[in-house]
């Protein structure tokens, strides 16, 4: 198999990603903004995700929560094959709207390997109409899949995401409420009443990420939505907090899998 073949499908839905990946590439921990789900269909992988280490073979279909960070890994040298969808947060909530009796709308996968042949199936069809989608009748039928495929996959989250130690949480809302900033570690630890070392090994224990990797990921994430927006890749570096271009490409292809220029592509 080759080292590191991924290829972005034309996006025929908005706010949906559609990728097919055939690799032996280990990828490094990162997490993307979107929710992912997707298909084993050769191989097996493993990796560690915000839900704990897990395995998946061939016809497992594999779940991923915006912000969870993971990574992943080949079982054998083999590498694996997957297909992937990237769905934009507002697509899943507007359907767990519908789906959830009580109108609560925070939702999440709730395993990150599910091993049921009918919801592969489902994923399958689902997947299909994602790089297709130009019968007329696509829109109805996408429509349905996604409500049915969410009603079985995911759980309706009552008091939200998993709990992060406050003081943490206090240096992690400084990133995200201006992850362009010229952030300190300093700065960090005092907005989290911590030293600099209590704050770096608390992020990464509670994170997944050190704060400084957490700071790169949200400015990649960044990246993503001006290049969606149509923005030139090199303006889109200087105005998500890259050095240049190069540096911006090295970050998003290790944590998209395909380069700046490939998105663009895909996006049409």
């Amino acid at each position: 198999m080759t080292k590191r073949q991924f290829r972005m499908l034309p996006r025929r839905i908005a706010g949906v990603d559609a990728v097919e990946a055939a690799t032996n590439h280990s990828f490094p921990r990162h997490m993307h903004d979107q929710f992912g789900i997707g298909l084993i269909h050769q191989g097996a992988q493993k990796s560690l995700s915000g839900r704990g280490p897990v395995e998946a073979a061939r016809g497992d279909v594999i779940t991923v929560n915006p912000n969870e960070v993971h990574d992943g890994s080949p079982i054998g040298d083999a590498g694996r094959s997957w297909r992937m969808l990237y769905l934009d947060p507002a697509i899943v909530e507007a359907a767990v709207s519908d789906i959830s009796e009580s109108g609560r709308r925070i939702c999440e996968f709730a395993n990150p390997v599910i091993r049921n042949a009918a919801i592969a199936a489902r994923f399958r069809e689902l997947f299909a109409i994602a790089t297709t989608a130009d019968a007329s009748d696509a829109t109805v039928r996408w429509d349905e899949l996604v409500l049915m495929l969410f009603a079985e996959a995911m759980q309706v989250v009552p008091g939200g995401a998993r709990k992060v130690p406050e003081s943490i949480a206090a240096a992690r809302s400084l990133i995200d409420d201006d992850p362009l900033a010229s952030i300190t570690l300093a700065d960090l630890a005092r907005e989290s009443s911590l030293s600099r070392f209590q704050l770096v090994r608390g992020f990464a224990k509670a994170t997944g990420l050190t704060p400084h990797a957490y700071l790169v990921q949200r400015r990649v994430d960044i990246v993503r939505r001006l290049i969606a927006e149509g923005t030139p890749l090199a303006e889109a570096a200087i105005a998500g907090g890259f050095a240049d271009q190069s540096h911006m490409t090295r970050v998003f292809v290790r944590t998209y899998g395909i380069s700046p220029g490939a998105y663009v592509a895909a996006l049409g």
